[in-house]
């Protein structure tokens, strides 16, 4: 979930500007009704973590007008007013296979502020806006991709065609002409997003009547659209290959200007196909809620119009609750309803694509009575069920390590290289999972072996005292595949490699294994993190079950460790295989 800085002074300016005086503190206490997490409130600014599914609340202004329905009850129409505009664009053919969704939208009159600070905090904020929709709906700006422009500095109508890689222009922030290729190979833009373009022998890039390109989708604009502090009219352009992704996009930067008073214009697009048609649309979309849903999810029986306050606070609106009269006798989906049964009839605005089911209907029914509202009962559902083969085992290798005075954790499974694989010593299996963008430099792939997290949260509590025996059952991955494995660690003077053979021994024995058929088959010096000579590997019925031993010192340091340390790791698949449940 996205966490995200609202600046005060921007929040003021909207909130002002519509009508409603804006008070933080209002917004830490209320604001977590509405489904964000208020993680901190200073001078400057508040800080709200977003849930992933409400990409209608990443921006200034779009967070503002939500809670003015939510916490000020100002009543909004789902309906999205848009003015028929008479710019237009076309769309070449070749566009079919090169990026198939074009979709465009010009707003006026747009109030950026009336001093230079407002101004530069306009602009940086409707940037970031615009990258917070590449990154959720966009998909990194696969799905979908927006271009921003100064609407002044163009001249309709627009074109979208297909070009070479030797097409030039001058991309945004740069002084010289370049090629498409030279843009996708050293511009860093080009370099970081050039993988959606590969393979590709035609580039998209829309052009107005002067020949002059505005945009690149989905890497970069021209240059002399760039928006500035003097902008107040915009064209918007939004391409991709999702259209309902492009479509939420363009709403919700539409929306945004459309708070600071911008008048909203659609314009006509030609399309490659031949069809023609009026973008973006403004009216809502209309969705079909059973009330028995309702009662069944949330337990209690709703009024009209309780139902109707809750929707309006998020920003839909109940059209009407009537009694169904025609469809299916009898209902194929749990959710359907039949003839004779009571369903409302609820309006919601374009953006809010997170609404694919009734289901999500019901949840914002429920944020807007309040959960504190809901009664308090026990579920009425009676379900059967047994644990599963793997649950049972899990479960019964937990307990042994327990019995055995091994505290149980659990930890991240993100790890990295150098934990991995160069201090302990064992080599990579399969293909490891890397992580594309990692925060920090110690989470930069999924884990394959569970012991070096043993090991750094016994080296984060080295300050307490001695013996410390911990555990963990977990997940790896490995190729791309989770996998499950059971690892343990001990810091305790006088323990080594009979102690963790000891450890070994008990757990084989209580998941029912023959002792006499287990082999302890010695490691070579440096294939693990073993003290040459006190390190193991278990084998049963030709299975590998995993190595135990007493960890060498060296690998120990490099943990910060100084105590003495035995350990063990299992494969828990290959337990299972190994050694039939005693008790089927």
């Amino acid at each position: 979930m996205p966490t995200l800085k609202f600046n005060h002074s921007i929040l003021r300016f909207i909130q002002d500007k519509n009508g409603i005086k804006y008070n933080p503190e209002e917004w830490v206490e209320k604001m977590p009704s509405i489904g964000c997490v208020v993680e901190g409130n200073d001078d400057l600014g508040i800080e709200i973590e977003i849930f992933p599914d409400r990409t209608d609340l990443l921006s200034h202004e779009t967070i503002s007008r939500a809670a003015r329905a939510f916490l000020n009850s100002a009543e909004y129409s789902p309906d999205f007013k848009i003015i028929q505009g008479e710019l237009s664009l076309s769309v070449d053919p070749a566009i079919e296979k090169i990026r198939p969704v074009i979709l465009g939208a010009v707003v006026r009159g747009v109030d950026n502020g009336t001093n230079p600070e407002q101004r530069d905090e306009f602009i940086q904020s409707l940037m970031e806006h615009q990258e917070k929709l590449h990154m959720t709906l966009g998909r990194k700006r696969k799905f979908a991709s927006i271009g921003v422009h100064d609407l002044s500095k163009l001249k309709p109508p627009f074109n979208v065609i297909g070009v070479d890689k030797n097409h030039v222009f001058i991309p945004l922030a740069e002084k010289e002409e370049m090629t498409i290729e030279d843009i996708l190979k050293s511009h860093p833009k080009g370099k970081e997003y050039a993988s959606l373009m590969e393979g590709m022998d035609k580039y998209p890039v829309i052009i107005d009547s002067n020949d002059k390109v505005l945009s690149f989708p989905p890497i970069i604009n021209g240059d002399h659209t760039t928006v500035t502090e003097n902008t107040t009219d915009f064209f918007i352009d939004v391409t991709g290959w999702d259209e309902r992704s492009c479509e939420a996009c363009l709403l919700l930067i539409c929306l945004s200007l459309a708070e600071r008073g911008g008048v909203v214009e659609s314009i006509q697009i030609k399309n490659w196909d031949g069809g023609i048609s009026n973008v973006p649309r403004g009216d809502s979309k209309i969705h079909k809620v059973p009330d028995k849903l309702i009662s069944k999810i949330l337990g209690i029986e709703l009024e009209k119009s309780e139902i109707a306050t809750a929707i309006k606070k998020m920003g839909g609106k109940l059209i009407e609750s009537r009694t169904v009269t025609d469809g299916p006798d009898k209902a194929e989906k749990w959710a359907d309803c039949v003839v004779g049964e009571k369903e409302h009839i609820i309006a919601m605005p374009r953006w809010r694509n997170d609404i694919m089911h009734p289901v999500d209907l019901v949840e914002d029914i429920a944020i807007g009575y309040g959960y504190d509202n809901l009664p308090e009962q026990l579920s009425t559902v009676h379900l059967d069920a047994i644990p599963l083969p793997s649950s049972n085992l899990r479960r019964r290798i937990s307990a042994s390590l327990c019995a055995l005075g091994l505290q149980e954790t659990q930890s991240l499974t993100l790890s990295n290289n150098r934990d991995q694989f160069e201090k302990l010593r064992w080599q990579e299996v399969g293909k490891s999972t890397i992580i594309s963008n990692p925060i920090t430099q110690d989470h930069t792939m999924l884990r394959q072996y569970i012991l070096p997290s043993l090991l750094n949260l016994l080296s984060a509590n080295r300050h307490h005292e001695l013996p410390q025996k911990v555990h963990e059952l977990g997940t790896v991955v490995r190729d791309s595949r989770n996998a499950s494995r059971v690892a343990w660690a001990c810091a305790e003077v006088g323990g080594g490699f009979s102690a963790a053979k000891g450890i070994a021994s008990s757990l084989l024995r209580d998941l029912g294994a023959d002792l006499t058929e287990v082999k302890w088959i010695s490691i070579s010096e440096k294939e693990g993190p073993w003290i040459k000579g006190r390190g193991a590997k278990i084998m049963l019925n030709g299975l590998e079950l995993g190595q135990i031993g007493e960890i060498d010192p060296n690998v120990s340091f490099q943990f910060g460790l100084r105590a003495p340390i035995q350990a063990g790791e299992f494969n828990v698949d290959a337990l299972g295989k190994a050694i039939p449940d005693p008790v089927l």
